[in-house]
């Protein structure tokens, strides 16, 4: 057996907020009691308040979460402003939890702490990795390096970056009942599940294959051993680079791509710096999309997903989603969840959130990679 529950509040009040999810994830539950839990929430409620009530109603849960940049669920769809929780029910899939902190002294030990911790709970090896980590004190891609050296190569890690409403100042995340900054805190599941998982921007490359020449990790320098923003300039003309033109870089056999977004430049070095991490010597090329091939890719996300789940009913699906795409669709960004829900003639629990930074495999014989501006599908179940 593996059940998921959801509950989904906008209440502005974090207790009537908090009091109203727990209402709804106890009547689906029934006579079920989970043993874990995910929880995404707006950057402005009492997270400690939110926590202790979570853990007073199922005391010894295994529970991570953290703040958002906007919260997705199959009970209120997409929100801003609310808080959302997915709950695990399972007599046959072990779920533990693990936290690292203070990750930006130290990401490979951190993280290695964090997998340590949930390990030394299981009795089984783990399956597939959740995780909700800091976005602002560390780069994303260091936090999924330290990830997959402390995990096996074959464990799949999946989720996204904390956010807090673009103030860009400090997000939070959670483990049990604390409220904690610069952490990373994992859910691993072990033993029969079963899952599936898509990823699909809608950006597609544009122009000249071109390979990086000068970087220092999410500054770039040189492309083709000209300065970056000659590059941009090449296509953009005087426009400056933006999150409406990422960048697509290659892996190593240049069959699949994973998108870096610009957040600023420099007109004297004539370099551009970019959400995360670029490779050097990465191919590249530069990326459009519209408002539509954005939308589609919602659903290719969550039919790639659906199409590749190895049993016949899937329990829960999980979501994530870019800031910049939010910010890029405006009021147009409830339709990614709704382009999902389309493709279902039945119920499925569904939880997620927008992010500063997206985790999942490109695809199913891939690595973990790390996305900027990429919608991400999660679908589990154990039959």
């Amino acid at each position: 057996m593996f059940k998921t529950v959801v509950g989904h509040s906008n209440d502005p009040d974090s207790l009537s907020a908090v009091e109203e999810v727990l209402q709804q994830c106890i009547s689906s539950l029934g006579a079920d009691i989970p043993k874990a839990g995910i929880l995404f929430s707006a950057i402005d409620f009492e997270h400690s308040l939110i926590l202790q009530q979570i853990h007073q109603v199922f005391p010894g849960i295994e529970l991570i979460g953290g703040t958002t940049d906007g919260e997705i669920s199959s009970v209120l769809e997409f929100q801003q402003d609310s808080i959302t929780l997915m709950l695990f029910c399972s007599d046959e899939v072990e779920i533990y939890a693990g936290v690292g902190r203070k990750v930006s002294g130290d990401p490979i030990a951190v993280t290695k702490q964090a997998v340590e911790q949930a390990k030394a709970k299981s009795t089984a090896t783990p399956k597939l990795c959740l995780t909700h980590p800091e976005s602002l004190t560390i780069s994303g891609v260091s936090i999924l390096n330290g990830l997959k050296l402390a995990l096996d190569q074959h464990v799949p890690i999946f989720g996204g970056l904390a956010g807090d409403q673009s103030r860009y100042q400090n997000t939070y995340q959670f483990f049990q009942t604390e409220v904690l900054s610069d952490s990373v805190p994992i859910l691993l599941f072990s033993g029969t599940i079963l899952f599936s998982h898509g990823v699909a921007s809608g950006w597609h490359p544009i122009g000249q294959i071109s390979q990086v020449t000068k970087v220092d990790k999410n500054i770039l320098y040189e492309i083709d051993g000209k300065p970056a923003l000659d590059f941009y300039h090449h296509y953009l003309g005087l426009l400056p680079p933006s999150m409406e033109y990422p960048l697509a870089v290659f892996d190593r056999n240049r069959e699949n791509f994973y998108i870096r977004a610009p957040i600023a430049y420099n007109q004297e070095s004539g370099s551009i710096t970019f959400f995360a991490d670029i490779p050097d010597r990465a191919v590249i090329q530069i990326a459009e999309a519209g408002y539509e091939d954005i939308l589609a890719a919602s659903k290719a996300s969550f039919m790639n997903a659906l199409d590749n789940y190895p049993g016949i009913e899937p329990s829960a699906a999980l979501f994530f989603s870019c800031v910049a795409r939010r910010q890029i669709l405006g009021t147009r960004a409830k339709e990614e969840y709704q382009n999902t829900k389309l493709c279902l003639t039945y119920h499925l629990p569904g939880c997620g959130f927008y992010s500063y930074g997206e985790i999942a495999p490109i695809d199913r014989n891939s690595q973990t990679q790390f996305h900027n501006e990429t919608f991400v599908t999660l679908i589990l179940g154990t039959r």
